[in-house]
């Protein structure tokens, strides 16, 4: 079973214990990352496993690998021996392994590793992308038939992430270390067991802390969020895909409910840079099912083999369930919207409403579908006016673009409007698509945006008196949706009120 190991990159073994202290029940080992320290305090590595009181691995990371020790080979080789040195008989005393690069060849280090029975990880970093010949390059590494191969790489793009499982298929009878490195392969960190990787990197996010390596998760989230203990090969895997996906509350949403269920699945997130990448990815791995994000809900269309009605008449699709001769595709933000939104107006339906919808993209479309079916009019107003016209004239909508006509159109249609673009969400909070609009206070403003709570747009609304909404409750009432198209029954009345973002 894989290994959750943290790494220490404090100033200080003082600050490192403490880190480890604080992230104890989260981690199986801890990983000492030397090339960190004080150079005063390199001279005290050698107390540190016994003060951990756990596995620890010694390592001091040249800058070529990615790591921060900047002297000569002979001293950092100086210091791997000082880390080896005076081992005791109780080898919980010693260093549990110790990391030696590929291209280092030091028989002396090596001898003084197996004598005392700290076993030896032979690296191997690749910071620039991924080898053309990964399985190859897995195969070559190991010297001995005791030392634990490692092999990190950096993923450029999702098809780099699969290159990666499918090596990992490869070498399958080989013990080792598999990391994938950035954004992309962030989500190979949950899913070591389906690479056949024993440890999976952790790292502690705090100002005083150097970087340990991208894209590694924090160990209360990997333990916690993803349950990555309980994963095996017969945990069924969900996603949610999209791009740049800095910030999203569907896998805490989907974890806590298989937690509470006691379901053998994990819901991760991928990001993803292409359609076509992610359906090979999915088939790869094995996904069950998959929720779409921006700006993919239009663009999965023709990798379906069927979709829903309304799937279908909205033109967007936000769930994917696979089958066994492929893709079925539905879409939960329609009635999460509208369930959303007239729970907070206390109506049936949108009668006599006129209605503004900011955006064309997939969420927006699924809000024009639900506010025509609920007999509502409404002007679509977006950046392209050519977007907003082929939305809008199906259900004889008005549209215009962000410009004065549309400033003058929206006066008419301001009983709710509806912010259905990304513009606002998270890291890029300064943008408002209406700043050209004022408020009078009697709107009704949704933002589907749930992070951060507020933005821009609603705290102008707010400031000016009108009742505001942002996308929490849209995002837990059509996760509730997914969740029965995922699983394949409704979603546990009793959870309702238990699941909470």
């Amino acid at each position: 079973m894989a290994k959750i190991c943290v790494c220490l990159t404090g100033k200080t073994l003082a600050r490192d214990l403490e880190l480890l202290e604080s992230n104890r029940k989260y981690v199986d080992l801890a990983e000492l990352r030397v090339d960190c320290l004080d150079p005063d305090e390199r001279f005290h590595i050698r107390r540190f496993p016994e003060m951990a009181g756990l596995p620890v691995i010694l390592t001091v990371r040249r800058s070529l690998e990615g790591g921060y020790y900047v002297g000569g080979e002979g001293s950092r080789i100086s210091l791997l021996a000082k880390g080896l040195a005076y081992a005791a008989a109780d080898q919980r005393r010693n260093f549990a392994y110790v990391d030696l690069e590929e291209d280092l060849n030091v028989p002396s280090l090596e001898e003084a590793a197996r004598t005392f029975g700290t076993r030896i990880i032979r690296s191997w970093h690749n910071m620039e992308g991924v080898d053309q010949d990964l399985s190859g390059r897995i195969k070559k590494l190991r010297r001995v038939g005791d030392e634990l191969v490692k092999v990190s790489v950096t993923a450029g793009s999702l098809a780099d992430v699969i290159g990666v499982y499918k090596a990992a298929k490869e070498t399958a009878g080989i013990d080792k270390i598999l990391t994938c490195m950035g954004e992309y392969g962030a989500n190979t960190r949950i899913l070591s067991e389906f690479l056949g990787s024993r440890i999976s990197y952790t790292s502690i996010k705090n100002d005083d802390l150097k970087p340990a390596a991208p894209g590694q998760l924090e160990p209360k989230v990997l333990s916690e969020l993803y349950r990555f203990r309980e994963i095996t090969a017969k945990t069924k895997i969900f996603a949610i895909a999209g791009f740049p996906l800095k910030f999203t509350n569907s896998p805490l949403f989907f974890n806590t409910v298989f937690r509470m269920e006691q379901a053998d699945a994990v819901f991760i997130p991928i990001v993803t840079d292409s359609v076509e990448s992610l359906i090979s990815l999915a088939e790869e791995i094995g996904i069950s099912g998959l929720s779409i994000s921006v700006p993919y809900k239009e663009k999965i269309l023709p990798y379906l083999i069927g979709r829903s009605e309304r799937a279908t008449a909205i033109g967007a699709c936000n769930t994917l369930v696979k089958g066994v001769e492929g893709w079925m595709g539905y879409n939960t933000d329609a009635p999460g919207f509208s369930d959303s939104l007239l729970s907070f107006i206390g109506k049936k339906d949108l009668k006599g409403k006129k209605i503004t919808i900011i955006g064309a993209g997939g969420a927006a479309k699924a809000a024009a579908y639900e506010v025509h079916r609920l007999k509502g009019k409404a002007l679509i107003l977006n950046r392209t006016p050519a977007r907003a016209r082929i939305l809008a004239e199906p259900y004889r909508f008005a549209w215009a673009a962000f410009d004065s006509r549309g400033a003058v159109l929206m006066e008419k249609y301001s009983d709710i409007i509806i912010q259905a673009s990304s513009a606002g969400m998270a890291p890029d909070t300064d943008s408002d698509p209406i700043e050209f609009y004022k408020f009078s206070g009697r709107e009704v403003v949704m933002d589907f945006i749930y992070e951060p709570q507020k933005t821009l747009c609603l705290r102008r609304a707010e400031q000016a008196g009108c009742k505001i909404l942002n996308g929490s409750d849209l995002l837990h009432r059509q996760a509730r949706y997914q969740y029965g198209f995922f699983m394949n029954k409704e979603f546990p009345p009793s959870l309702v009120a238990r699941v909470k973002f």
